[in-house]
């Protein structure tokens, strides 16, 4: 146990955050670590405010003796210009989702894609990474692929819906990432793609409760494929439990959804969180909602 009688606190700041999972996974891990921690969301919603308040919110949260932040939908592009320091990963990624406040200062971070990249490090630490097919290029999507160039992914097709985007968002990572190959495809090409990669990313709401379905044909799926998906609402999307039963080895969107938190809380704190602690009571909570459900 933590001696540190320092106390924390922190909020959420976003579009219909009352119902997130990340408060009481670092409200535990706090707890766990012997620390006053105490993790707020502030929805935007609720309070009847724009996206354009972002500026105030901090500048309140500084003044309220707020440690650090958290930012989610629609405020993570929409923060960067009111921050001191932002690290070099957040800035080529055009977002921020964690803001830490040192000596009245505001310093942003992205976790999402550090998140997933130790997602797919602990989860799937054998993948394959020479040609990986990642569909769906938007928020998300944007610092999935940026992670999994980062991991050494020499060759990435992204396959989007809006096909400017995703020319445009293939062009910015090759020009990041110049000892890989990322191209921007169609999902006409998928059954062209799949027999050469190696894994398959999704990034796209298909399979949320909201959005229930498969987003490609699991026919194109080989047991010798990995498949990771970013979607953890429900935890074992009808993508998962495809994939599961084809052979594949498989990552669940809660392992990136915890990956952030654990990254955010060390960046609040200063100390090392137990991802596989905070993965178990992640667990816990959304069994507890599916019940509930």
């Amino acid at each position: 146990m933590s001696n540190r009688t320092e106390s924390y606190l922190v909020g959420l700041v976003g579009d219909g955050v009352m119902p997130s999972l990340t408060p009481p996974m670092h409200e535990r891990e706090g707890d766990v670590q012997g620390l006053r921690y105490l993790y707020r969301p502030i929805d935007l919603l609720e309070l009847n405010l724009p996206a354009e308040s972002v500026g105030k919110l901090l500048e309140s949260a500084r003044s309220l003796g707020f440690n650090g932040l958290n930012i989610t939908h629609p405020c993570k592009q929409l923060v960067m210009q009111h921050l001191d320091e932002v690290s070099v990963d957040a800035r080529r990624l055009g977002a921020v989702n964690t803001v830490v406040i040192e000596n009245g200062r505001f310093v942003g971070h992205n976790t999402d894609f550090s998140g997933f990249a130790a997602a797919l490090a602990s989860g799937l630490p054998a993948a394959k990474l020479g040609r990986v097919v990642q569909l769906g290029a938007g928020g998300a999507g944007s610092a999935v692929a940026y992670a999994l160039l980062t991991a050494g992914v020499r060759h990435l097709d992204l396959v989007d819906m809006d096909a400017a985007r995703g020319a445009a968002r293939a062009a910015e990572l090759a020009g990041f990432f110049p000892d890989s190959t990322v191209t921007a495809r169609t999902t006409a090409e998928l059954p062209q793609l799949m027999p050469l990669a190696d894994g398959l990313v999704h990034c796209t709401p298909v399979g949320m409760a909201a959005h229930p379905g498969v987003p490609l044909d699991l026919g194109l799926l080989e047991s010798r494929h990995w498949v990771a998906d970013i979607v953890y609402r429900p935890i074992d999307t009808e993508l998962v439990r495809g994939a599961r039963a084809k052979g594949c080895e498989v990552l669940d969107g809660g392992r990136m959804a915890v990956g952030q938190a654990a990254d955010a809380f060390r960046i609040f704190t200063g100390l090392e969180p137990d991802p596989d602690r905070m993965r178990s009571h992640f667990l816990e909570l959304v069994a507890a909602e599916e019940v509930a459900a």
